[in-house]
């Protein structure tokens, strides 16, 4: 099966054919940093981990650019309110956004481009568009004329004579349009400055995403994501002028992530019905986090219940403990391949690729994650029944450690697997449960079968399953 993604442009399912064989571009709008994160601002950071995670593991090589806007309104008023300047603010929270997007385990892109450091190549795409008759100036300001470019609206789906000004959209009565945006201002005083062609000022929000874009993935770049609520008039915008500059299409592929909803509403700062990632990893792991919203498909809105947590912390325990089980369980064990395998093998084997094939099938449509994350926990099923099955020697364990690999690696395209070092704690409470088994093998060679019994039931109580085998006591997490 081809992998197919779901376009915002054709409003259809589209089989990907990337721009350049073997190679991917990856465009994803970044924060304005002037606050920490909350989940739904995490949210398409998340998505988007997941499709370079999955992309890499079908073999295309990578490039994945996710911006920061370090100059804005909201950056200002901050530094204003602060006493500070607008670039502390902006290098402040941009530390805190790797540290949340760190814990939740969501790899560092390739380029982290910021505004500030582009105004020159902004001015420039600026002064093309006056030059082709895209943009007009006016009393310092340039604005980008939506009436000359015919296909304003095809991303969104609207027409020019049903738009109403929205979010970001600057309202002045002498525009040619009331829908004419802004793509150079003049500064107030205090604010950052540039000089320009047009007086002192600084970019409008849309021209950004248009010139880093293209500056570090060219035209006709594979894909271009965020939320929903960028749409328009931000993605509008960027295609309206990007494509009135080039005269050729500007992105492949559109793909937007649905909300994150608390209470009924869009989770947003302007509602105050948000959940900060800061906080909530002082709860709960991360990546119990990205379990939680990878159970959901990126394009469908997810309610967040902070009362849901614990049983995604549960779920997400179960990968851990199989992980876990695994490793101990191959631990100074000889995987060497018999010349011939049993029919049990082969059929082990047709198991596993069942496995792979169906959380291939999941992530080609349109990256199910939860249909993969489905897929996921068959697998651990199925693993951990094999486990219990015997001994883990010779063919088994070579079987055992195949799926193992598969495991791993459908569970890290997720980035729910290999999440947990193994840290001294964690090897410390590993040697205490294997000192608790030796005592009780020791209780059975005295024939004090009651103390066994009371130490095994115990530790099942615990989540700690004891076996008695043929090569001796074995233990594993439940």
């Amino acid at each position: 099966m081809s992998l197919k993604v779901y376009d915002t442009m054709t409003k259809s399912l589209r089989e990907f054919v990337p721009r350049d064989p073997g190679k991917v571009s990856i465009y994803v709008c970044g924060v304005t940093p002037y606050n920490f994160c909350h989940i739904g601002n995490a949210r398409p950071f998340l998505v988007w981990d997941v499709i370079r995670r999955y992309l890499t593991y079908k073999g295309y090589s990578v490039r994945y650019v996710q911006n920061f806007t370090d100059v804005d309104d909201k950056i200002i008023n901050q530094a204003q309110k602060e006493g500070v300047s607008a670039l502390e603010i902006a290098d402040r929270y941009i530390k805190e956004y790797f540290h949340d997007m760190d814990a939740l385990g969501i790899q560092r892109v390739d380029v982290y481009p910021r505004v500030t450091d582009h105004i020159s190549d902004i001015i420039a795409l600026v002064d093309k568009l006056i030059e082709k008759g895209h943009a007009y100036v006016l009393d310092g300001s340039v604005y980008y004329s939506v009436e000359s470019f015919p296909e304003y609206g095809k991303l969104s789906g609207r027409s020019l004579d049903d738009l109403k000004a929205g979010a970001r959209v600057e309202v002045d009565e002498r525009k040619r349009h009331p829908m004419d945006f802004v793509l150079w201002k003049p500064s107030k005083e205090n604010e950052p400055a540039w000089d320009s062609p047009w007086g002192p000022g600084r970019p409008g929000w849309h021209i950004e995403c248009s010139v880093m874009a293209l500056k570090y993935l060219g035209p006709g770049f594979d894909f271009h994501g965020g939320g929903s609520d960028l749409i328009f008039p931000h993605h509008e915008n960027e295609v309206a002028q990007s494509e009135a500059a080039l005269g050729t299409p500007f992105v492949r592929y559109w793909v937007h992530n649905g909300f994150i909803n608390m209470g009924g509403e869009k989770m947003a700062k302007s509602v105050g019905n948000i959940t900060r990632v800061r906080d909530l990893i002082k709860q709960y792991p991360g990546p119990a986090i990205r379990y939680y919203i990878l159970s959901t498909h990126y394009r469908s809105p997810l309610d967040f219940r902070l009362e849901d947590m614990p049983a995604a912390v549960r779920g997400w325990k179960r990968l851990v403990n199989l992980e876990d089980n695994l490793e101990r369980a191959l631990a100074g064990t000889e995987i060497k391949p018999p010349a011939d395998l049993s029919p049990a093998a082969r059929q082990f084997q047709d198991l596993l690729a069942k496995h792979r094939q169906a959380f291939e099938t999941a992530m080609d449509d349109d990256f199910n994650t939860a249909q993969a994350v489905g897929v996921l926990f068959d697998l651990a099923r199925d693993l951990n029944r094999y486990l219990a099955a015997g001994a883990i020697e010779g063919e088994r364990a070579v079987m055992l450690a195949d799926g193992r690999d598969l495991f791993l690696s459908l569970g890290g395209v997720l980035g729910l697997t290999g999440t947990s070092e193994r840290s001294a704690d964690k090897a410390l409470l590993d040697d205490l449960i294997q000192l608790v088994a030796e005592l009780r093998e020791d209780a059975r060679a005295r024939k004090d079968y009651a103390t066994a019994d009371r130490v095994r039931d115990r530790l099942s109580q615990l989540g700690i399953i004891l076996e008695d085998t043929a090569a001796g006591v074995r233990w594993r997490y439940r």
